[in-house]
């Protein structure tokens, strides 16, 4: 194929990454390739051109969504007009599920094919979103292996290529030496991180700082180190660590979450991507939430919870391979102990670390590529004139 129009919208920092890196795929199978959507500054790099900035869509949680909503529908409606008018080949949203998918149903409904780079959590909770989902896409383009088969219980197509941090992340040889390129000291290292988010910093900072805080009282020859996202999230955790008792034990760092994961001997984990990340640096690790009272509610009231485990290497493994602590377990007391036991039990460290090879293994498939070829399979198909 010699040229190409793709309208593209990524939600997030993980998603402009995803995003720049199925660009650099279909750069190299198409030559003259042009590129439109909601940006982040890795994709404007690969060569996008920028509707709105990817900072529009980073917003999460019911309480947060509704409160930017307004914003939101206009920048849905500005882009319906203006990517209905450009005529790509195709549609493809990266993450960001709410708001792309809507999207996507809405072109996909005048004419336009429609893929998903990246499936919903219907794994976890409101499973039936497939459903629905399959009237809005052509196909979901699923990072975990056991995916495709959810949608399959549904009748919409989906398929898995693989996931991008796997083809790219893999365990240290010298954690020490990783250490002292982020200014650690050579001691023994916990992670500690609350999440990425205002609100999971909110909701999780304190609880894991002290926790952290407790588990070095309890280990004086360890460090305990924390990647702060941003400027908002570092605002954050100085409003709700403030009480925390030998907060200022605990060393940040800007940014450089995967780095530290990866040169940590033990990891204290919000529940989300970063579980991925430690597993594929061979980190073992401890995984908490908590939800936000009402979303709390409406998970408990409506039973929208539909798997054992909320974390991903336990999804992935189908075992309690990790400890998975929740809402009133998110105290310093339950975490610290838990941090304790597992820093002693040799075991359980290795089988963490066997079924983090396992997962290395299933989810290694360069995913960008393969990401990249359903795309270009479906736009030839629609040359074609096939449905």
């Amino acid at each position: 194929m010699q040229d190409m129009r793709v309208a593209i919208v990524a939600g997030e920092t993980s998603g402009d990454l995803l995003a720049a890196e199925l660009i650099e795929a279909l750069q190299q199978r198409v030559p003259d390739l042009q590129l439109r959507g909601v940006t982040g500054p890795r994709m404007r790099a690969a060569g996008c051109e920028s509707l709105a900035d990817i900072s529009e869509l980073s917003v999460m949680g019911l309480i947060e969504v509704l409160r930017h909503l307004p914003r939101l529908l206009r920048l849905r409606w500005r882009l319906r007009r203006e990517i209905l008018a450009w005529q790509p080949d195709i549609f493809i949203g990266v993450d960001a599920p709410d708001f792309n998918l809507g999207l996507a149903a809405w072109l996909r409904r005048r004419g336009l094919r429609a893929l998903h780079f990246v499936s919903p959590s219907i794994w976890a909770w409101r499973r039936q979103r497939a459903r629905t989902i399959g009237t809005q896409v052509d196909e979901v383009l699923c990072l975990f292996p056991f995916e495709p088969a959810l949608y399959a219980e549904y009748g919409v197509p989906a398929r898995f290529v693989g996931h991008p941090l796997a083809d790219r992340l893999q365990p240290v040889a010298d954690r020490q030496a990783l250490r002292a390129v982020l200014g650690l000291s050579a001691a023994p290292l916990l992670a500690v991180l609350p999440g990425s988010r205002r609100g999971e910093v909110s909701r999780l900072g304190a609880p894991f700082v002290a926790a952290a805080v407790r588990f070095l009282d309890a280990h004086p020859g360890w460090q305990v180190a924390l990647p702060v996202a941003n400027e908002g999230c570092a605002r954050v955790l100085d409003a709700v660590c403030a009480g925390v008792d030998g907060a200022n034990r605990v060393l940040r760092l800007d940014g450089r979450s995967t780095e530290l994961l990866a040169a940590a001997d033990l990891a204290l984990v919000a529940s989300g991507t970063a579980t991925l990340e430690a597993a594929l640096v061979d980190t073992p690790m401890l995984v908490a939430y908590r939800l936000a009272p009402f979303s709390n509610w409406l998970v408990r009231t409506f039973g929208l919870l539909q798997s054992r485990w909320f974390s991903l290497p336990n999804a992935l493994t189908g075992r309690a391979l990790v400890p998975e602590l929740a809402q009133e377990d998110v105290a310093a007391l339950p975490l610290s102990d838990a941090l304790i036991e597992l820093q002693v039990d040799a075991d359980s460290v290795v089988q963490q670390r066997q079924g983090f090879a396992e997962i290395r293994r299933a989810l290694r498939n360069q995913a960008s590529q393969r990401a990249a070829d359903a795309i270009l399979e479906h736009v030839s198909a629609s040359a074609k004139g096939v449905a």
